[in-house]
């Protein structure tokens, strides 16, 4: 059994180009985010899945990191999982996105156990939200993600890899992982916008000279004991499926 952690990761960007490689004191937040996921107890191999346009400063990055990288389709995110985890040998996939550089890897971990220790085709930690946007992590089986991609049929489905799965729950054993003792779900800790990328630069500046792993209850002790961090990006929609 191998578990492929798979980060779909381009330059191109709506709300705010580039954003994956914009830097925090010398560091791209996708580096950032690699660092954090090394540091998973269960995924044996990570992979950034990217495209042929105007790509290359990330795939000069993972160049830099021996970090395995797959080119595939711009528009086609579930074609771009499905050949990049076939071409790995994976068993189990980790899907996450590359607007998450405070990504959690106990968080990451828990969501895989909770996964292999039910059962399931699918879990993730968003449907049932309990936790902040920047802490999102999908697993699913590879035989799963093969369903998606030779039956998803609308662009939304192919665009977001997996809303076949969880939009077709009466076929398959979908859970979720919420978390039992909080809910801190109105927290924003993605990148999708300037203020997004202000606050991010404000947490990895303070905390990450402290401890380069500080997990996400250090966030949060951060921004209970600043509230006026959180209202940098408290009003900022996320996009919906198909937007």
């Amino acid at each position: 059994m191998k578990i492929v952690g798979i980060v779909q990761a381009r330059m191109g960007s709506t709300r705010l180009p580039g954003k994956v490689m914009k830097e925090v004191n010398g560091k791209s937040l996708l580096e950032y985010q690699i660092e954090r996921m090394q540091q998973s107890n269960l995924i044996d191999e990570i992979i950034i899945a990217t495209t042929n346009k105007n790509n290359e400063p990330i795939i000069q990055l993972c160049k830099k990191l021996n970090v395995a990288y797959f080119v595939g389709s711009e528009q086609n995110v579930l074609e771009r999982y499905y050949y990049s985890a076939k071409e790995h040998g994976a068993s189990i996939v980790v899907r996450m996105t590359s607007d998450c550089p405070l990504i959690d890897p106990e968080i990451i971990d828990s969501v895989i156990n909770y996964y292999m220790e039910n059962e399931y085709d699918y879990v993730s930690n968003t449907l049932s939200r309990t936790f902040p946007r920047g802490m999102d992590t999908e697993v699913f089986s590879m035989e799963a993600l093969r369903d998606a991609f030779f039956n998803a049929r609308e662009d939304f489905e192919r665009e977001h890899v997996t809303p076949y799965l969880y939009l077709n729950a009466d076929d398959y054993n979908i859970g979720q992982y919420v978390d039992l003792n909080r809910d801190t779900s109105e927290y924003r800790l993605t990148v999708d916008t300037p203020e997004d990328f202000k606050l991010i630069s404000i947490i990895l500046s303070d905390l990450y000279s402290v401890d380069k792993y500080f997990n996400l209850g250090r966030i949060l002790e951060k921004l209970e004991s600043n509230p006026e961090l959180s209202k940098i990006n408290t009003g900022i929609q996320q996009k919906k499926l198909g937007e």
